[in-house]
C-alpha cells in the first residue's frame, strides 16, 4: 500500500471488503479462544486440567507477582526465562482461568458414532464399551476397540459435554442471526451470554458486518464502531482496528464507493 501511495499519490485505494471481514474473522476465532474457559462451562464442557495447566497457573502468577512489583514485561521474561510474547500473553489475561483451554481433540473415526453413544450411555450407563463397539461396527464404524476405549475415557461421548469447537461457536456468531437455525440461535445467545467480552464481542462483530454494505455514511459509523471496541477487553479485535487505521483511506473507500 505505501509503494502505491509513493508512485501514484493521487490515486484512490480501495480495501478488499473480502479481507477486511476475512481478517475480522480471525481476530474474532482468537477471541473466542481466549474466554474458552467463560462460555465452555455453561454447556458443561471439559476444561483443561492437569499437569500442563497447573504450570500454567503457576506463571501466571509468577508473571503478575512481578508486574504488581512494578517489575517491567522484558525484565520479568528475563528472570522467568520465558518469551517476551509469552510474558505478554500471560499479562494480558486479567484472571488464571483465562489461561486453560478447553481439550483440542483431532477427527476421530468414532465421531460419526457419538450420537449414537451418547443415547446408549444415556439409556444404559453401564453398558460395556465391548458391546457398543459390537453396535457401532455394524452401523459401519472401522476404527478399532483401542480407539474407542480412549474416545470415551476422553469424556467425548458423555451426554452432558459439549462438544463445541471455539471455531464452530466463532463460524456461528460471523453467521447472520436469520442463517442460523432456532437451536442454534438460543445456544448462541446462552453462550455469548457467559461473559461481557463475548456479549460484546457477538454484537461488535454484527456491526462491521453491517458496514460492509457500502453507505455514504460509513466512515463516520466505522469511526463509533472503532470506538466501541477499543472500549471493550478484547484485545485481538484491538489489534484488527490498528490495521483499520493503518490504511484508513483505503477502508474508508471500501465502505463508501
Amino acid at each position: 500500500a505505501e509503494a502505491i501511495r509513493r508512485a501514484l499519490p493521487n490515486a484512490v485505494q480501495v480495501a478488499d471488503r473480502w479481507h477486511l471481514w476475512h481478517n475480522l474473522c480471525e481476530a474474532a476465532l482468537s477471541e473466542v479462544k481466549a474466554h474458552s474457559t467463560c462460555w465452555a462451562p455453561v454447556l458443561d464442557a471439559p476444561i483443561y486440567d492437569g499437569p500442563r495447566a497447573q504450570t500454567t497457573l503457576e506463571r501466571w502468577h509468577q508473571v503478575h507477582d512481578l508486574l504488581d512489583q512494578g517489575v517491567g514485561l522484558l525484565e520479568s521474561a528475563r528472570r522467568l526465562q520465558l518469551a517476551l510474547n509469552t510474558v505478554k500473553r500471560y499479562a494480558r489475561a486479567d484472571r488464571p482461568e483465562r489461561m486453560l483451554r478447553v481439550p483440542k481433540y483431532r477427527a476421530s473415526l468414532v465421531d460419526p458414532y457419538r450420537e449414537h453413544l451418547r443415547k446408549r450411555r444415556a439409556e444404559d450407563p453401564g453398558v460395556p464399551v465391548a458391546h457398543l463397539f459390537e453396535e457401532i461396527k455394524a452401523l459401519g464404524y472401522e476404527g478399532c476397540l483401542n480407539l474407542l476405549h480412549k474416545y470415551i475415557n476422553q469424556g467425548r461421548a458423555d451426554v452432558d459435554r459439549s462438544h463445541i469447537s471455539p471455531r464452530r461457536l466463532a463460524r456461528m456468531i460471523l453467521t447472520r442471526p436469520d442463517n442460523l437455525k432456532p437451536e442454534h440461535r438460543d445456544l448462541l445467545a446462552r453462550l455469548t451470554a457467559a461473559c461481557p467480552e463475548m456479549t460484546r464481542l457477538a454484537a461488535v462483530v454484527g456491526g462491521f458486518a453491517e458496514l460492509l454494505t457500502p453507505h455514504a455514511g460509513n466512515a463516520d459509523r466505522l469511526s463509533l464502531w472503532i470506538g466501541q471496541v477499543r472500549a471493550v477487553d478484547l484485545p485481538h479485535l484491538h489489534a484488527f482496528t490498528r490495521g483499520l487505521e493503518r490504511d484508513r483511506d483505503a477502508v474508508n473507500a471500501a465502505l463508501t464507493l
